[in-house]
């Protein structure tokens, strides 16, 4: 499955020389200031020119490096003692060179589509171990069966331009979040919507973060 039109630039290359196969792990790190801020590891659905889906299954470990300078602060999930996500998990479907990705969610006992969120990040960068990226704070989400779109975190984001996260980056992360909702007003759909119906595979066992996960250089 993949996203409809591709975006595929030198960003989306491999590092290492060769992409990720389904059920592969790939860490996924949030890069903020130079330093390594957050991981997780997750599964690689679909590694192609046009499209990197990883799953983040339930249960699978936050990891928070225990060196750093960290001039914004820990990261929000490890002040808040969170260490694992939880819930259906979520599938993350992101084009190379785009500075958001599309997440899929789901609810309840049948695992219900719950809705899709439109994630603000940097554009993805790969590593040896699989890519980094920052969270950008912004986001929307439609959930299923609603009319329109919302805004999401629009106060928080203002805090941490505040607390200094995204230094010079403010108007250019606002622009992708408006130029996100004029496609969704426009009626354009770039990712595929059978996602919505996609399951993981019973048998990918929980993945794990490899030692040293945090000090592969940052790209």
């Amino acid at each position: 499955m993949q996203l409809s039109g591709g975006a595929g630039d030198s960003a989306g290359q491999a590092v290492a020389g060769h992409r990720f196969t389904p059920g592969d792990v790939v860490v996924r790190r949030e890069v903020l200031r130079g330093e390594v801020w957050f991981g997780c590891p997750t599964i690689c659905v679909e590694d192609s020119a046009d499209l990197l889906a990883l799953y983040l299954p339930p249960g699978a470990e936050f990891g928070f490096p225990e060196r750093g300078a960290f001039p914004c602060g820990r990261h929000p999930w490890q002040v808040a003692g969170h260490t694992a996500w939880s819930g259906h998990g979520k599938l993350m479907l992101q084009r190379p060179g785009e500075a958001h990705s599309v997440d899929v969610f789901w609810t309840g006992p049948g695992r219900d589509f719950a809705g899709w969120y439109f994630n603000l990040q940097d554009p993805f960068r790969r590593t040896p171990i699989g890519v980094d990226t920052l969270d950008h704070e912004l986001d929307l989400w439609w959930p299923a069966g609603a009319d329109r779109y919302v805004w999401k975190d629009v106060e928080m984001f203002a805090q941490r331009l505040v607390e200094g996260r995204y230094p010079g980056m403010a108007a250019a992360i606002r622009a992708e979040g408006d130029r996100i909702a004029a496609l969704l007003d426009a009626g354009k759909r770039w990712w595929d919507e059978g996602w919505a119906g996609w399951r993981p595979d019973p048998t990918w066992p929980l993945p794990a973060l490899p030692a040293g996960w945090a000090a592969v250089p940052v790209h």
